[in-house]
């Protein structure tokens, strides 16, 4: 239930989430911050197939959760002036649901599909006739009598997202001819900027350094950073304050958000890891269950920015805690540590 609680402190809520898909998001690349290498790649491949008067190919998306995956599909939308068809695996859980969403696309749409990893193996072997040659293969029927109906689809762009790219098989990958692009974690700057323009957008006043307290914070993912600057906001408002680093650290203190972005889950683990297991080294499944915990929910959620940040490390026989890790929960470092690290 708590690490329920601090996966929402770090992601949208519903209506949050609605309200910055429409306010907070760019519509032009000059207002997409971060990711420069992969923004260069997109706007080469996407002018180079308008000059041909072709779709773009089929693009994938992976990193972590709240780097602007959706973000760059629906930007690549509205740059290109083409409809953008959004589902995800787990909406399609037939094959009828996927040729419902292949056969509604019109000439040049562009089909995003989120959390693509999701698709069962024989959603993908419809969806590869589809994007190699832009037909749709049904089977009517079972054993002896069975028969194949082919239809011709129009010319479109598949793009998808995945937090998990090596759950993707590789037949599918392969098959995302205009590339695989990973988005990287974004730097305090960036962040600092975009906080800048979400509260200009939001009308919100910040000083005193409010935008370099929240970036700190933020996990280096931008969502988190809208997500924050909005529950400072309405801390100061009803408070009275001015939203300056001080009203952003009791905001977020409040939601039991550290001084570095640590939720009380990111701390359970910490503070597990080393009173149950002696720093490590310890199994994903052995700690999840110590947890009580899913595997998911810890390698998605909280590793990623425990690693980021030297808290812990990965070794070939399990997660260990680094000296950071100890100095941040308070306890002195094992003096074998080194040895356990190796």
């Amino acid at each position: 239930m708590s690490s329920k609680i601090d996966k929402e402190a770090v992601e949208e809520t519903s209506g949050d989430k609605s309200f910055l898909d429409t306010e907070l998001r760019p519509s032009r690349w000059d207002e997409y911050i971060g990711q420069k290498a992969i923004k260069d790649n997109l706007r080469i491949l996407l002018k180079a197939a308008a000059e041909r008067s072709t779709t773009p190919e089929h693009i994938l998306f992976y990193g972590p959760p709240g780097l602007g995956k959706t973000t760059l599909a629906h930007l690549i939308s509205k740059e290109t002036g083409r409809q953008i068809k959004v589902t995800s695996g787990p909406a399609i859980e037939k094959v009828g649901d996927l040729a419902s969403v292949l056969t509604n696309l019109g000439p040049g749409d562009i089909l995003f599909i989120d959390e693509i990893h999701r698709l069962n193996k024989t959603i993908e072997e419809i969806l590869y006739p589809a994007m190699e040659s832009g037909t749709l293969d049904i089977i009517i029927g079972k054993g002896p009598s069975a028969r194949t109906i082919q239809l011709e689809l129009p010319p479109f762009t598949l793009l998808a997202a995945t937090t998990r790219v090596a759950a993707v098989s590789s037949p599918l990958r392969s098959r995302f001819s205009g590339g695989v692009y990973r988005l990287e974690f974004y730097t305090e700057e960036e962040l600092e900027e975009i906080i800048r323009r979400s509260a200009k957008i939001l009308g919100v006043e910040t000083e005193g350094g409010a935008e370099r307290a929240i970036a700190k914070r933020a996990r280096f993912t931008p969502r988190t950073a809208n997500y924050f600057l909005k529950r400072a906001r309405d801390y100061a408002q009803v408070h009275k304050k001015a939203l300056d680093d001080d009203a952003v650290a009791e905001a977020l203190k409040m939601l039991g958000v550290d001084e570095v972005g640590l939720t009380p889950s990111d701390r359970k683990l910490l503070q597990t890891m080393a009173d149950k297991f002696g720093g490590g080294p310890v199994g994903l499944g052995t700690l999840a269950a110590a947890l009580s915990e899913e595997e998911a929910t810890i390698e998605e959620f909280n590793e990623p920015y425990l690693i980021q940040l030297g808290l812990i490390e990965r070794t070939p026989r399990g997660r260990m805690l680094t000296v950071n890790g100890y100095n941040h929960i308070g306890l002195t470092p094992p003096k074998n540590l080194q040895n356990k690290l190796l």
